[in-house]
Order: C-alpha cells, then sequence, then structure tokens
C-alpha cells in the first residue's frame, strides 16, 4: 500500500490544488495525514499560503514557520523527513516545479519508501501545450529529480474559466503522451463547479484553494 504521494509538474500545472486535494481525501480514510510544501520555486501558490485552512481540516502542514513563512528561499524543513519516514502517517509532497524545484525530490528521495509519483500536466500553459513540450518536461524532470514517474494527471484548466471541452482536449494530448513514454493516465481532475462527468478517464473533483488570475 502506498504511504508516500508526491506531486511534479511545471508552473502553473496546478500541482499545489491537486496536492491540498489528494491529501483532503486520504484524510476521509486515514486518522493522520500530512502535506508538506516543497515547492521552493514559485512564490505564489504555495501550500503554506493555506495552512490554517488545512490544519482545521485536520491535515498536519509541514512548511517553514514564523519569519520564514513568506521567505523565497529554497528551504525544505527536517519535519518533512520525520513525516516521510512515519509509518503513522500518509503523507504528500507538494514539490516545486522547473528544473531547480524538482531537486527537492532528489533530496528526500531516500526518505520516500512506499510512493507514488505523479506528474500534474496542464496543456493551458505554454511549455505543456503540445505533446513534444510534454515529453520534453517529463524527461527533464524525471532526469533532475532521478526517480520513477509513476503517473499522468490532467489538469488542463483555466482557473474558474474551465470548460469540460478543455479538459477533453488535455485527454486527448495526454492520451498521445501516455502511449509514447508508457506511462499510464491516474485521472482527470474537474473542478466542483463543473457537473460534466463523461470523460475518458477517471474523475476526481477538486475545491479551489488558490486564486489566480487567468
Amino acid at each position: 500500500m502506498v504511504k508516500n504521494y508526491a506531486f511534479i509538474g511545471l508552473f502553473g500545472s496546478g500541482k499545489t490544488e491537486v496536492a491540498i486535494n489528494w491529501a483532503l481525501k486520504l484524510k476521509e480514510d486515514n486518522e493522520k495525514v500530512a502535506i508538506i510544501d516543497g515547492d521552493i520555486i514559485s512564490p505564489y501558490f504555495r501550500t503554506r499560503d493555506v495552512a490554517e485552512v488545512l490544519e482545521k481540516r485536520g491535515l498536519v502542514t509541514v512548511c517553514p514557520k514564523g519569519a520564514l513563512r513568506n521567505a523565497d528561499l529554497p528551504i525544505i524543513t527536517g519535519g518533512a523527513i520525520g513525516y516521510l519516514s512515519n509509518p503513522e502517517y500518509k503523507t504528500v509532497i507538494d514539490v516545486g516545479g522547473e528544473e531547480n524545484g524538482v531537486v527537492v525530490l532528489g533530496y528526500v528521495k531516500p526518505y520516500l519508501g512506499d510512493s507514488e509519483i505523479s506528474m500534474v500536466v496542464n496543456i493551458a500553459r505554454p511549455f505543456s501545450a503540445t505533446v513534444d513540450g510534454i515529453i520534453k518536461a517529463y524527461e527533464q524532470l524525471r532526469r533532475i529529480a532521478r526517480v520513477k514517474v509513476d503517473y499522468l494527471i490532467n489538469n488542463a484548466n483555466l482557473s474558474y474559466e474551465t470548460t469540460p471541452e478543455l479538459i477533453i482536449k488535455g485527454e486527448e494530448v495526454l492520451t498521445k503522451v501516455s502511449e509514447i513514454i508508457e506511462v499510464p493516465v491516474k485521472f482527470t481532475v474537474v473542478p466542483e463547479f463543473i457537473d460534466y462527468t463523461d470523460f475518458k478517464f477517471p474523475v476526481f473533483k477538486i475545491h479551489r484553494f488558490m486564486r489566480m488570475e487567468v
């Protein structure tokens, strides 16, 4: 049984939203769940920004505290390793995007144990809009983190302007990517305000915690 879950992806992929919602899903069936803010790159969309909300819903948040909370510094707390190693906890780690951010995953690799690593893809962002672009990003992130990617996740979105048509297009693109790199698609992310559910892949409904302009 998987203990630790890591989510990687380029900036704008929406991996933080996916990581948060996955941690909350795990909390439905597990008493102890921790979410690690491993995003050392983006100062805009980080788990630590909604830490209080998540803690009220029963999650343990692992991120810089106090004066370091809002620092744009490459900080990964020592507590992260503790939760990744603790068999009593299901742990989710939100890993920073781009090459410099994903090194965090390489750093904690010895402590991942029984883990599952997923790459979140948003085709509405420039560098992941095409099959070739996604494969290039996949190869770069996998090489730098020195880990095997177990799943792809379709998170085609434009925040609150997301449409079923965009999500379906994301499925079409990821189907081609999956066939080429031989990595399966775990699910398609669907925001809670979209009622349409006739998608190719299993649907993972999410609530948006982050606010962004598109």
